[in-house]
C-alpha cells in the first residue's frame, strides 16, 4: 500500500529538510507535466491543425470565418483572401486568422460537376438481368411477335 505520509508532513512542515525540498520538487515537476500534457500539448496541436487548414485555403472554397460570415474565397493574396458573400457578389478582405473552418473545397466541387457531367453524358446500357419484354420494349426491331395458335 502507499504510503502518503510524506504529503502531510510537507504540509504541515514536520518533514526534515532534505525530504522537505526533494518532496516540493517532485511535486513541481508533476504539476508542470500535467499541464503540459492536458493544457499546452493540445493547444499546439490545435494551432498546427488550423495554420495546415489556412495554408492549404484555395480560390473556389467555401469558408465560414470566425464573425460567422459564410462566403466563397475570390482571391489569395498574402496573408490575407477576399471572400464573395451574397448574390449580389458582395466582397469582402479579411485576414487569413479569421477563417474558422473551410466548409466546401473547391475540389470537392469540382470533383462533383464532372462526375454528374459524367453521368449525363454516358450511354445508358440495357440491364442483361432484365425480363424478356423489357428488352423488346427497348428495342422494338429485335422483339418477336407471338403467333396465335391454330385451333
Amino acid at each position: 500500500m502507499l504510503n502518503f505520509s510524506f504529503l502531510l508532513d510537507t504540509a504541515t512542515g514536520t518533514a526534515t529538510n532534505g525530504n522537505n525540498w526533494w518532496t516540493t520538487l517532485i511535486l513541481i515537476a508533476v504539476l508542470i507535466l500535467v499541464f503540459w500534457l492536458f493544457m499546452i500539448r493540445p493547444q499546439k496541436k490545435q494551432e498546427q491543425k488550423d495554420n495546415a487548414m489556412r495554408d492549404a485555403l484555395a480560390v473556389g472554397d467555401e469558408v465560414t470565418t470566425i464573425g460567422g460570415i459564410i462566403g466563397k474565397v475570390v482571391s489569395i493574396k498574402g496573408e490575407t483572401f477576399v471572400l464573395e458573400t451574397t448574390r449580389d457578389k458582395t466582397k469582402i478582405r479579411f485576414l487569413k486568422a479569421a477563417i474558422r473552418s473551410v466548409d466546401v473545397k473547391a475540389e470537392d466541387i469540382a470533383a462533383a460537376v464532372i462526375a454528374e457531367e459524367a453521368e449525363k453524358n454516358a450511354p445508358k446500357a440495357v440491364n442483361a438481368d432484365a425480363p424478356a419484354e423489357d428488352a423488346a420494349a427497348a428495342d422494338p426491331d429485335t422483339a418477336t411477335e407471338e403467333k396465335p395458335e391454330d385451333k
